[in-house]
């Protein structure tokens, strides 16, 4: 049976439904005007347009830790940092068992030094604070 990924919620049902155990993989953003901005950069900024994104910070959970968007949210403000949306994607485990920490750790900072880079962050799932899907053109 697939579903297709339309929102959090069926990522979630996707996850726990695949053949072997996963990790979502969270890495949170936030969007900065950059150091050697233009002027007109810093107008479409202020207007709530372009910047930069900027990693925050990132966790790797297994789907049954996770619950609602809303709890997401909260959690992560918990962590006391702002961010602005969030990139999403989504780990194998083998042989019935989860991806160990250390491959977790691997694959976060491969998706970290994507957006450092300004790499093809539209590979990966990415929602708002609202939970609303974003789409990179």
């Amino acid at each position: 049976m697939s579903t297709d990924i339309v929102n959090y919620e069926t990522l979630l049902v996707t996850a726990r439904q695949q053949p072997e155990p996963q990790k979502l993989l969270f890495v949170f953003l936030k969007t900065a005007l950059p150091d050697d901005h233009t002027p007109e950069e810093a107008r479409r900024f202020a207007e709530g347009q372009g910047g930069a994104l900027v990693p925050v910070f990132r966790v790797g959970l297994i789907p049954e830790q996770l619950t609602t968007f809303a709890d997401l949210v909260m959690e992560a403000d918990a962590m006391g940092e702002e961010w602005h949306m969030v990139l999403v994607a989504a780990l194998d485990g083998t042989g019935g068992q989860p991806p160990t920490d250390d491959k977790v750790e691997e694959w976060l900072g491969i998706m970290q030094k994507t957006v450092e880079v300004g790499g093809n962050v539209g590979q990966y799932l990415a929602y708002n604070r609202d939970g609303e899907p974003v789409h990179f053109g």
